[in-house]
């Protein structure tokens, strides 16, 4: 059917080439945000959303002909997906697009993190390395430890994929076992920090996970340990981190994600035994090109096929007459 009429909204802000590729076939609405919730002629008969960040209950429920939702990015803890589902509203994502991407990035982060490779940039930037001689040798290393992977998803199986590579042990903790692995499992996260020196946290923000890497887990981790997040912030107790790496409970993390983006606690800004990014795992030219087409894709396979390419698994729908 044709589609040259149909009118998608974007709240808030969004890679341009979503924009541009949603404007060659559907007439863009934009808003400065989902909240709090426009009410205009205009909406009425949107049907489609294209997000990156959040999409409230009450603006699916202000929005009477809206079908589907389509989300930049993997993870969609900014959409109240159950409350979609029981409307009957398509929510997508941005899968494997992003995979090795992020699965790179978290390498990176963890050399990082172990070698203090950002402070001896900067030790040779300022001058430093000429008239003091040479950075001192960094108190870890990867070489001998045991990483656990806290999510077993794409992305982590990508990142396990690496390690093994670097010649480490890995083991994993997810809800229950994945068949046809050779790395340890332990049903418990607590079990797994206990087991291993280096956990890589790469689970979505959800109510389940919030906050579950805590002081139980940090203590379990241990005096070497590293802890590793290219997640989502809120899996992570930010104060709990805090006063581990403040006393020695953990010997360093290396973040891309935090509890409240872009606000990142100067307390933790302050500690030289962390590495932090502004969450970029992503955020390659190519990456966000090829999400941005798979958002504008999703909407545009929609109202073609009857179906999303690629669904989350709350919302398996087809739309109605296709």
């Amino acid at each position: 059917m044709s589609a040259t009429r149909i009118r998608v909204l974007v709240p808030g802000k969004i890679n341009q080439r979503v924009i541009d590729r949603l404007a060659e076939r559907f007439e863009v609405v934009r808003i400065e945000s989902a909240d709090p919730v426009p009410v205009s002629a205009q909406m009425q008969d949107v049907r489609a959303i294209a997000v990156s960040g959040r999409v409230p209950a009450a603006l699916m429920d202000a929005l009477p002909q809206l079908e589907i939702i389509a989300n930049f990015g993997v993870g969609y803890d900014g959409v109240e997906v159950g409350h979609a589902a029981a409307k009957g509203i398509t929510v997508s994502n941005t899968p494997d697009v992003l995979t090795e991407e992020v699965a790179d990035t978290a390498i990176g982060l963890l050399l990082n993190t172990l070698r203090q490779l950002p402070q001896a940039e900067q030790w040779l930037r300022r001058g430093r390395w000429s008239r003091e001689g040479a950075f001192p040798l960094s108190p870890l290393s990867l070489r001998g430890r045991t990483v656990g992977l806290y999510g077993l998803g794409r992305i982590g199986l990508a990142i396990a994929k690496r390690l093994e590579a670097f010649g480490v042990s890995i083991a994993y903790h997810t809800r229950s076992p994945r068949e046809g692995l050779a790395y340890a499992y332990h049903p418990t996260l607590a079990g797994l920090a206990a087991a291993v020196d280096t956990l890589v946290v790469i689970v979505p923000g959800t109510e389940v996970t919030q906050r579950t890497v805590n002081d139980e887990v940090l203590s379990a981790l241990g005096s070497n340990g590293v802890l590793i997040n290219v997640g989502r912030g809120s899996t992570v107790d930010e104060p709990a981190l805090i006063k581990a790496l403040r006393t020695g409970v953990i010997a360093g993390a290396g973040l891309d994600v935090f509890e409240n983006e872009p606000q990142v606690p100067e307390a933790l800004m302050a500690l030289p035994n962390v590495s932090l990014l502004p969450h970029v795992a992503s955020a390659s030219v190519a990456t966000r090109n090829a999400m941005a087409d798979l958002v504008a894709d999703n909407i545009a396979a929609w109202f073609e096929t009857g179906k999303a390419l690629t669904p989350v698994p709350e919302t398996p729908f087809t739309r109605r007459g296709a």
